[in-house]
């Protein structure tokens, strides 16, 4: 898949570094990346860089993009500044938009309840533990995880299940498995290219960088 509007969440505190490995190869691949801030005005990331959003949350739609991405960010752990994405993040999933959200923003989600009933993971899971959420079965202890997942309360006439967005969740330290996920998600690579890609920027694997390029 090529061409799609990926929208990434910008906002004061932002962490720089979670986003960058998967933003980069999209741009390169023929996506475009717009930023989304709560309004219009700039922000300055957790690095000191400071951006401006090319729209504000409230003209963001689903039907308008092929993915959000929430990246961590101090604010997610320090009061409700930041619930309107989480409600975005419903919002995506629920008209069948994926959505990936890595470190605070796995968070994020579970306070909004977008967690209790999908495969995910997050820094380690009593961090998730302490939001009150009903998900803790469903917590993988992995780099990444991509629950494509079903609506488990709505069927439809011929009774399946009405499908929802997928969600792509990592902890803060997992940016390129994050991106990996990402990139299997939009098909930006093919499984070789896309493990090639996981063992150069992962584990250093000069050889994959034959495969990537063959």
């Amino acid at each position: 898949m090529t061409g799609t509007t990926v929208h990434l969440a910008v906002y004061d505190t932002f962490a720089d570094w979670e986003p960058g490995y998967a933003t980069a190869q999209l741009t390169r691949h023929g996506h475009t990346v717009r930023t989304v801030g709560l309004t219009a005005a700039p922000v300055t990331t957790m690095g000191g860089s400071t951006i401006r959003p090319d729209l504000a949350l409230a003209e963001l739609r689903p039907e308008d993009s092929g993915l959000l991405i929430l990246t961590g960010a101090s604010l997610w752990d320090s009061g409700d500044a930041l619930a309107p994405f989480a409600r975005a993040a419903r919002t995506f999933l629920d008209a069948g938009v994926p959505v990936a959200a890595i470190c605070g923003a796995t968070a994020g989600l579970a306070r909004e309840g977008l967690l209790d009933d999908r495969r995910h993971t997050s820094a380690v899971s009593f961090y998730l533990a302490a939001t009150g959420y009903a998900g803790g079965a469903h917590y993988e202890d992995a780099d990444a995880v991509t629950d494509a997942g079903t609506r488990a309360d709505a069927m439809t006439d011929s009774g399946t299940h009405t499908p929802r967005g997928a969600l792509v969740t990592a902890g803060p330290t997992e940016p390129v498995a994050f991106a990996r996920e990402i990139f299997g998600l939009l098909g930006v690579f093919g499984p070789e290219k896309l493990d090639a890609w996981y063992r150069l920027f992962h584990d250093s694997d000069a050889s994959a960088y034959e495969v990537l390029e063959g």
